[in-house]
């Protein structure tokens, strides 16, 4: 949003988004006309309520909400998001148990049901702490955690009990795997994911196993096999299509039809994502990182059209991604897509011609202590043939290549 800029978010995003496909007004009203399966009012009609939402005179309701959402190639709560909620400690409230009375009930294998209330609200508090939190300490207390939750698998519990705790522990599991991939421990992430995939199917969870094959997919990306990630997605593809987790399916696909040069394909997957995510309730928790957030459909897009080569849209993507991840304080929530949306304004400088630009913006990409070391190594590798291309010989280019080595696993 440029400095002084007081409209709303989503009337930012009309016009950026407009002016980053070349539209004039009229031709954002034409493609609301396409996109709509109802009978629209006039063009004229149309355009005056186009002019009054794109000024954030007024908001769009919600018969036009999700006609431009679409118009635009996205979801209606990525365009338009609801408020994000406030977060208690759920813990304390709902249960009466703070963490030390909860430890000493798990270590009797105490299995009631506020324990496994207790069991569930830390689950969900170690999955929201993904995005921002230190990853080596995350690891050590999801690895603390996942044992506890195991060790009562050993215990006396019902069958809903124990299906219960196979799932609790198959969401912890899913978390530690991740975080084994961020820290460069390849071989732990692939076993910790298999482990995760065991519990889910034992507990007959389909989304963990859906969430498994997406790690799956999300681990040959980063290692180069596309084909690879486009298989680990076929194997669950028809089980899952109604869940949150196909969402992010298909947009794994996506960035691997892009890299192997369809982008025919690339766009049916990103559209078939879209078409998902647009049936989904809005989640309750954005913050849980096994929930698909909205706006991280602009993350997977951006990324897509980077590597097809379409940067108007790219940039435009990426300075969504960095606005919706960023708090009106300048908290950064997202900081691991943050460092690929730099990367991608870095790409795109290189391309403009502007090296000193995608200089300073890879180098910002790089200064975030939270990373995924694979994603960041792959996404600034792609960055580095842009600069090599074009660059070979520049200063520039050997400086971003020395500070891209320093962050590699010796």
């Amino acid at each position: 949003m440029a400095a002084g800029d007081e409209r709303p978010v989503w009337a930012v995003r009309m016009r950026s988004e407009r002016e980053a496909r070349g539209w004039s007004q009229a031709d954002a009203v034409r493609a609301m006309r396409a996109k709509s399966t109802h009978n629209l009012p006039t063009d004229s009609t149309l355009l005056r309520n186009w002019r009054r939402w794109e000024s954030g005179e007024s908001r769009p309701d919600e018969f036009y909400a999700p006609i431009i959402a679409a118009s635009f190639d996205t979801v209606t709560t990525a365009f338009f998001p609801k408020a994000r909620p406030n977060r208690d400690d759920e813990l304390l409230a709902s249960t009466g148990m703070d963490t030390l009375e909860f430890v000493g009930r798990l270590r009797m294998s105490d299995v009631c049901g506020a324990t496994l209330d207790a069991l569930r609200i830390t689950a969900e508090r170690l999955c929201c702490e993904y995005p921002c939190g230190d990853a080596a300490a995350l690891h050590a207390e999801g690895t603390a955690w996942l044992r506890r939750i195991t060790s009562l698998l050993d215990g006396r519990l019902t069958l809903a009990q124990h299906r219960e705790v196979l799932v609790l522990a198959g969401w912890v599991a899913l978390l530690v795997g991740c975080l084994d991939y961020d820290l460069g421990r390849r071989a732990a992430a692939e076993a910790t994911r298999r482990a995760a995939m065991s519990l889910g199917h034992e507990a007959e969870h389909v989304e963990i196993v859906g969430w498994g094959a997406e790690m799956a997919a999300w681990f040959a990306l980063t290692q180069g096999n596309y084909r690879g990630a486009i298989e680990a997605v076929d194997g669950v593809a028809a089980s899952t299509q109604r869940l949150g987790v196909a969402v992010q399916l298909s947009a794994q696909q996506a960035k691997a039809w892009a890299r192997l040069g369809d982008h025919g394909r690339m766009e049916a997957a990103l559209s078939e994502s879209r078409a998902i995510l647009q049936q989904l309730d809005h989640p309750a928790n954005l913050d849980n990182h096994f929930v698909v957030d909205p706006h991280k459909l602009d993350f997977y897009a951006m990324d897509c059209f980077r590597v097809a080569g379409d940067d108007r849209r790219a940039e435009a993507y990426a300075r969504r991604v960095i606005r919706s991840a960023t708090t009106p304080d300048g908290t950064v929530r997202s900081p691991m897509r943050v460092a690929e949306a730099q990367l991608t304004l870095a790409t795109v400088a290189v391309r403009d011609g502007d090296l000193e630009r995608a200089l300073h913006e890879a180098l910002r990409a790089f200064a975030g202590h939270r990373r995924s070391l694979p994603s960041l190594l792959w996404i600034a590798g792609e960055t580095a043939r842009e600069m090599i291309g074009r660059y070979p010989g520049d200063p520039r280019t050997r400086s971003y290549l020395d500070r891209l080595r320093s962050l590699s696993p010796s």
